[in-house]
């Protein structure tokens, strides 16, 4: 016998999670037009060429691709064959059997984020999006790690990302830790903003002396820096290319625990021949003098100089978001600054934004009991089932409550009273009412109160309405 099972890293939701999910997309999606972004949506698959090669060889690797289908792929299966025996045949030299069997059976993948995607959208309506654009987004997206708690493999992000024609200034990251300390204030958690400038790390390459072909690497090690640990990244570095002399030269201002003030004046000594390192320095300082003198309500906002950030397309300022009470689990969000010039053509545009990862914010919410007075219903009213003859007297006064925006259902069997009434008290539905051969005689409404455990008659359904609207 086959038992029914889901894939590993992702989840069915009931419709508790469901309604807890959806108040935290609500606190979210309430703030982002608040902010003045707008929604769009994106498909959920795309292809191949779109997301290659921007996320950097982890990402690439960690995408999941789609087979073609039908006679597609049995032609591509067909000319990987014809391609294998070339090769067998006539010698030739060697190549990788994995990448060639790819390119014939698969050219689309499911998105791995939501900012290429955006990236793709903003290149093919150029002509009629009104720049700057402001938009925001709530969908899955889906990535082949390795399951584990805080990472699924599919799973939804929220997105709020500013695209404009020249150079964005630097007021949008000020907007965004205001963005982010609204939303999280609302949640009620407490979070640490860690910031960082791509910059800063360019400057950190440039004085170490690491050889500039090996930037992708540093950043893709350094991403993993309070993941695997300094040692871990030493050796992963050094396997990379990079000497232990240029690490220890990074390292040490990775180590620095010392305030910002004193952060940056090690820095600008450092970076008096790094015209990359000053400008740097000069953004954070910028965004640093903003926010103090501005009232955040929830948010600690730090100075993390490994902070890295592994996606290939941030180029300046980044972001990442962290549970004031647990900052060493997964990050809640992250975002920084990107250049589209090198995406499709888009010469002159620049982007900025933020993402949240919606799974790890309910995580976080759950273990601090913050869904206590979250009910997981949409009904409001249970009509008792006495039988055919009692509902259908009652229907008209469903489709009452119902035209007046309540919502209302009736127990689908007439079983014990006792029973009908325990559905409602396990499904948190507010009030039951009651309509039998007695209250059909006496022309009386009975109302019940699950969890006040009241009961009170009425006379006409309108005072029912008037009294369930100001009661809920």
């Amino acid at each position: 016998m086959q038992y029914p099972n889901i894939p590993k890293g992702t989840r069915d939701f009931s419709f508790n999670e469901i309604s807890r999910r959806n108040y935290i997309i609500e606190t979210i999606r309430k703030k982002f037009e608040i902010f003045g972004f707008n929604p769009i949506e994106t498909t959920s698959i795309e292809y191949m060429s779109t997301l290659i090669d921007k996320y950097g060889e982890e990402g690439d690797y960690l995408m999941f691709k789609l087979l073609h289908s039908g006679n597609s792929l049995k032609k591509g299966i067909s000319d990987f064959m014809k391609k294998i025996i070339e090769n067998l045949k006539f010698k030739k030299k060697q190549v990788n059997f994995t990448t060639l069997l790819t390119e014939h059976i698969s050219n689309k993948a499911l998105r791995y984020d939501l900012t290429v995607p955006l990236i793709r959208y903003v290149a093919m309506h150029r002509n009629t999006i009104i720049f700057p654009f402001k938009r925001y987004q709530i969908q899955p997206v889906w990535r082949a790690e390795r399951p584990q708690k805080g990472r699924f493999r599919e799973f939804y992000q929220c997105d709020a990302d500013i695209i404009g024609h020249n150079y964005l200034s630097l007021w949008q990251e000020i907007e965004l830790i205001q963005l982010c300390d609204d939303i999280f204030t609302k949640l009620n958690i407490p979070i640490v903003i860690s910031i960082n400038h791509r910059d800063i790390l360019r400057g950190l390459v440039e004085i170490s002396g690491i050889k500039k072909d090996l930037w992708k690497d540093f950043t893709t090690s350094l991403d993993k820096w309070n993941k695997i640990g300094k040692d871990s990244v030493r050796k992963e570095m050094i396997r990379k290319g990079i000497s232990s002399k240029s690490f220890d030269k990074v390292a040490f201002f990775f180590d620095m625990k010392e305030n910002f003030y004193k952060k940056e004046k090690y820095l600008t000594t450092a970076f008096k021949n790094s015209e990359e390192g000053k400008k740097g320095i000069k953004d954070i300082r910028f965004i640093f003098n903003i926010i103090n003198n501005l009232s955040l309500q929830r948010t600690q906002l730090e100075w993390n100089i490994s902070l890295a950030r592994g996606m290939n397309y941030y180029t300046g300022t980044i972001l990442e978001i962290f549970p004031y009470n647990n900052r060493k689990e997964n990050s809640i969000g992250g975002g920084g600054r990107y250049d589209l010039s090198n995406f499709f053509g888009m010469n002159n545009t620049y982007g900025v934004g933020i993402s949240f990862g919606l799974d790890r914010i309910y995580l976080v919410m759950e273990r601090e009991n913050l869904f206590k007075n979250i009910y997981n219903t949409s009904s409001k009213v249970l009509f008792i089932n006495f039988g055919d003859e009692e509902s259908s007297y009652a229907y008209k006064m469903i489709n009452s409550l119902r035209k007046e925006g309540i919502s209302t259902q009736l127990y689908p069997n007439p079983i014990k009273i006792g029973a009908q009434f325990k559905y409602a008290s396990d499904n948190h539905i507010p009030f039951a009412i009651s309509v039998g051969k007695d209250e059909i005689k006496k022309n009386k409404i009975k109302v019940k109160n699950i969890k006040k455990r009241t009961e009170k008659e009425y006379d006409n359904l309108k005072k029912v309405i008037e009294s369930i609207k100001k009661l809920n």
